[in-house]
């Protein structure tokens, strides 16, 4: 465990200790059904509500609001785009969805599902500087439209979405706003009433909570049919016994994390900008995106003339984690989706590199990576082919 450097927290993140010692009592002291009647049961209500509390304020969402507790983002992001199909296309005829081109594969796919069953979905390109505009999904919405939805921050280069435009813009027109906010919930502030967001997804395990635990929040007023059947959990919303330590560790998790976000903006912004700045001061090697419009943790690197899997094995092979992208498509071995949406060339486009950071980093840490990074570089330009030197 010694001398490992984890810089890979886009795909997950460890759980904060002080979170995991709120937790335990729940697994074999405090173990009831909170649905049953008994003592045993009803002794963890008061700790569950705490921890939505922690939830609703953590997003600013009002108490008329709901926050349905789910397995994580990906469910959410289903239930979402799948009871559109029900509440708007089998009910009201309206059977279109705007979305982007770099949504997370939990989007993505599933409205690739619906198109199979008779949706119409628009894809959003990004631009060059990585992101889409608001104008762009005004000019996308159309009578038939009834969702859009658009990531808050992106999984890849961390670059930030327009959600407040894009919100008013939905608001104007009377259609629902739906947003993954995975990426960007204890980076920077998520407001769901400033930015005017119908439905938002999280997961638990990109804040350092635990992993199989995640939300929905519902705007009061917006029905949706339920993804699950088969009991009253959740106000009927989404049936299943309620998972109470780990809602509890989300719950904390949240807190702190919205409690950390100006230790995010300055100390880990500023590790990753002192790791940015000296991989920019290499050859050939380019940043996607400017820091401006960019979660504090991410970066997306490209280096000339290596295949990013050929600098993961390096790194790993120096105890750093990394990723070539997305955990959820790491096996795929095509070129990097986002490149290629900003109109990188195709080889380009294979040597992305992400490195992602927490509060848990450390600047020693940054250096080290620095210091293996440069040698990757220099040997697997060495033994490359389409490199010149």
């Amino acid at each position: 465990m010694l001398n490992r450097i984890y810089l890979d927290n886009n795909a997950t993140t460890k759980v904060d200790p002080k979170v995991l010692e709120l937790m335990q009592p729940y697994f074999c002291e405090h173990y009831g059904n909170p649905n049953s009647l008994h003592k045993f049961g009803t002794e963890t209500h008061p700790m569950i509500t705490e921890a939505l509390e922690k939830l609703y304020a953590g997003i600013n969402a009002h108490d008329e609001d709901d926050i349905i507790i789910t397995s994580c983002a990906t469910e959410s992001n289903n239930w979402v785009l799948k009871a559109i199909y029900f509440d708007a296309f089998l009910k009201r005829g309206k059977n279109h969805i705007v979305t982007t081109q770099v949504e997370h594969p939990a989007v993505r796919a599933t409205c690739e599902f619906l198109e199979s069953v008779g949706m119409e979905v628009t894809y959003l390109p990004i631009n060059a500087q990585g992101t889409i505009t608001a104008q762009q999904v005004r000019e996308a919405i159309t009578d038939k439209t009834a969702l859009v939805s658009v990531m808050w921050a992106n999984n890849e280069t961390g670059l930030i979405f327009p959600i407040a435009e894009i919100g008013q813009i939905c608001k104007e027109r009377g259609v629902l706003f739906h947003s993954d906010g995975v990426q960007a919930i204890g980076k920077i502030p998520v407001d769901v009433q400033l930015a005017q967001v119908d439905l938002l997804s999280f997961s638990a395990h990109k804040f350092h909570g635990p992993k199989g635990i995640g939300g929905l929040y519902i705007r009061s007023g917006v029905e949706l049919t339920p993804l699950f059947h088969g009991g009253e959990h959740m106000r009927g919303r989404r049936s299943g016994t309620l998972n109470v330590p780990y809602i509890i560790g989300m719950g904390e998790a949240m807190r702190l994390a919205v409690e950390n976000l100006t230790y995010e903006k300055e100390v880990v912004g500023g590790l990753r900008d002192r790791l940015e700045d000296a991989l920019l001061g290499i050859k050939d090697v380019f940043v996607i995106g400017d820091r401006v419009h960019r979660v504090p943790n991410t970066t997306l690197v490209s280096v000339r003339g290596i295949e990013g899997e050929a600098m993961l094995w390096d790194l790993n092979r120096a105890n750093i984690a990394a990723s070539t992208g997305s955990a959820c498509a790491s096996e795929d071995l095509r070129a990097n989706p986002v490149m290629v949406a900003i109109g990188a060339d195709v080889e380009l486009a294979h040597t992305a590199i992400r490195l992602s950071l927490s509060r848990f980093n450390t600047a020693e840490e940054i250096e080290r990576t620095i210091e293996v990074f440069k040698k990757a570089v220099k040997r697997l330009r060495n033994i490359s082919s389409s490199y010149s030197h």
